[in-house]
């Protein structure tokens, strides 16, 4: 496939042709990371930035082990001691970096639309690492791979996203993505975790977890900031890990062979119980790996494509 796009900034701009082109290459890519010698001479001579001004350990990681697996050279940069701290704008550091000539800059940011900003003003390649609560549009394919390493087909699924979906910029592009590939997608939050607009998203909500999870083939847990206690928007956290955290009651009526999935990092005990988190059905760590092969297809696709974009 002649890859036509020069940034990754959300699941939306992906057709679903483009998506399953994604899942086949990230799947060669997961056998080269089973390989002893693990390392490809794909990218070498290709510069890779770490943009990081949110803290990140898995993704970042991520991102960095699939460049250097690439043989592409790989540089980070965090807000904790760059020229942000110091007060220099975005604007000012998004020039400062395409000087330096990068082939891609990965980037997360606490603003929404930080990558797009950047995107418009820089020639190389910019790849959303998570932008506010906007996307996420990485997680959400390697999420979606992991589901097509065991399913046939999205078609007929059902797959109940459980937790903090207002402030979730994963459960966002997980959304896009899920419906896109024909899966039907449930939310389910207390009234203050779920988004104003969600009536207008294609889901189904739910308040019941129990509910939400009958009949579904996947359930993906999101992590929980514990700040949204003090802001208010829970009364208690052990009430919240009592009824929203997922536990093997609510699983009774799911499908046979469910599975169970969370971005991470999890709080045990709150978001998830931990006998669900380590059990035969959990695909957490498939995701870990997986989020690897798909961030190698990702860099692969976008810094060796054609220079004609859309």
């Amino acid at each position: 496939m002649n890859w036509r796009h020069k940034d990754l900034l959300e699941i939306s701009q992906l057709s679903p042709g483009e998506i399953g082109h994604v899942f086949e290459t990230a799947a060669r890519f997961a056998e080269v990371n089973q390989r002893p010698i693990k390392k490809v001479p794909i990218l070498k001579g290709k510069s890779v930035v770490l943009f990081f001004a949110e803290a990140s350990t898995r993704t970042k990681t991520s991102f960095d082990m699939a460049g250097k697996r690439l043989s592409a050279d790989t540089f980070s940069l965090a807000k904790s001691g760059s020229s942000l701290q110091k007060g220099e704008s975005l604007k000012d550091t998004a020039l400062t970096l395409q000087a330096m000539n990068p082939d891609a800059i990965v980037i997360r940011h606490w603003d929404s639309g930080a990558a797009r900003f950047l995107a418009e003003r820089l020639e190389c390649s910019v790849i959303n690492a998570g932008d506010g609560w906007h996307a996420h549009p990485t997680q959400a394919l390697l999420d979606g791979f992991t589901l097509s390493r065991v399913w046939d087909s999205f078609e007929g699924k059902t797959v109940c996203i459980l937790g903090d979906v207002a402030h979730s910029r994963v459960a966002r592009s997980d959304v896009e993505l899920l419906t896109m590939l024909g899966a039907r997608v449930r939310v389910c939050a207390p009234r203050t975790l779920l988004p104003a607009a969600v009536s207008t998203w294609p889901v189904e909500v739910f308040s019941d977890v129990g509910r939400a999870c009958a009949g579904v083939d996947a359930v993906i847990c999101l992590r929980l900031q514990l700040e949204r206690q003090q802001a208010g928007l829970l009364p208690d956290l052990r009430e919240y890990a009592g009824t929203y955290g997922l536990a093997p009651r609510h699983l009774e009526k799911a499908n046979p062979g469910v599975k169970i999935m969370h971005p991470g990092p999890m709080n045990r005990g709150l978001e998830i119980a931990s006998e669900l988190a380590d059990c035969g059905a959990s695909l957490i760590l498939d995701q870990v790996a997986a989020g690897v092969a798909v961030r190698m297809t990702l860099l692969h696709l976008y810094l060796t494509r054609s220079r004609v974009s859309a």
